[in-house]
């Protein structure tokens, strides 16, 4: 069966009903039953409670709650490298942008501009630059840290579907990372701009900012921006800048200059947050 076709049912199914109906069971807090579920997700996932700052199932209130746990200090130490992984999850996709096309899987790609919310300027700044796309799965840990330290400039909130971000549909829905509904932090750093897009899915029931908490507005279809030149917010490298309800996609743009990968890394290799991504050349 073709990619394609198999992703066809995506295109059919309610995602965004399915999506309010897990957001609100994910957000219940139900004692017993929570409890219960959160147990059934452990085992089907295998999830690592040993590395939660509270490794205690029965201490969290909400599957949510569970969901976003903080880890033990100390359990992802932060490369000393001048970009390194800000999640738990993945590898899609890295490397060159070509002009102004990102690579997604053969025979796709998307354009700067079209992920970043239709901002020509913005694009602008990341032509033939670099970029990196990191999947989540469900077992990871789900917030996000930042790959170099930062000051934010703006956030844009993207409608947009709710596909699948799994591997499986990055192959076979065209455009997949710039039309699914996201969030796109602007920052700017010691080297330069650089973008970190946290993509939403399928019964992700919303993501959210360590400044600005839930981000998702009513689903209006309608582009929101806030900025932030008159309120710093400033984000060391390796601390938290947001957070998946359920998990998802993050992509990262970075301007044209001498940028160097891990030599480790693979599409299809597994990271961890904190470890080596890119060393800056020159």
């Amino acid at each position: 069966m073709s990619d394609r076709l198999a992703v066809l049912p995506q295109y059919l199914m309610p995602k965004k009903a399915l999506t309010h109906f897990a957001g609100t069971v994910a957000g219940a807090q139900a004692g017993d039953l929570t409890t219960r579920l959160i147990a059934w997700f452990v085992g089907k996932y295998a999830v690592n409670m040993a590395e939660a700052a509270e490794p205690d199932i029965t201490a969290y209130a909400s599957f949510n709650d569970f969901f976003t746990r903080a880890l033990k200090p100390g359990a992802r130490p932060i490369a000393a490298v001048d970009l390194v992984s800000p999640v738990d999850g993945a590898i899609s996709q890295f490397g060159r942008i070509d002009r102004d096309q990102i690579f997604q899987a053969k025979g796709h790609t998307y354009s700067t501009q079209a992920v970043v919310g239709g901002d020509s300027g913005l694009a602008a700044q990341f032509q033939d630059g670099h970029f990196a796309t990191l999947y989540l799965s469900p077992s990871d840990y789900h917030r996000v840290h930042m790959p170099c330290a930062g000051r934010l400039l703006r956030m844009i909130y993207v409608p947009g579907d709710l596909f699948s971000v799994n591997p499986l549909t990055a192959r076979g829905v065209p455009g997949l990372f710039a039309r699914n509904e996201r969030v796109v932090c602007v920052f700017d750093s010691v080297s330069g701009p650089f973008v970190l897009i946290l993509v939403g899915a399928t019964i992700v029931g919303s993501m959210g900012t360590v400044w600005h908490g839930v981000v998702n507005p009513k689903r209006d279809g309608k582009v929101k921006e806030w900025r932030y030149d008159a309120q710093p917010v400033e984000l060391a490298k390796g601390e938290e800048m947001g957070r998946f309800l359920l998990g998802s996609t993050v992509v990262m743009l970075f301007p044209k200059g001498p940028l160097s990968f891990n030599p480790a890394w693979a599409p299809g290799g597994s990271i961890r947050l904190g470890e080596a991504m890119a060393t800056r050349l020159g």
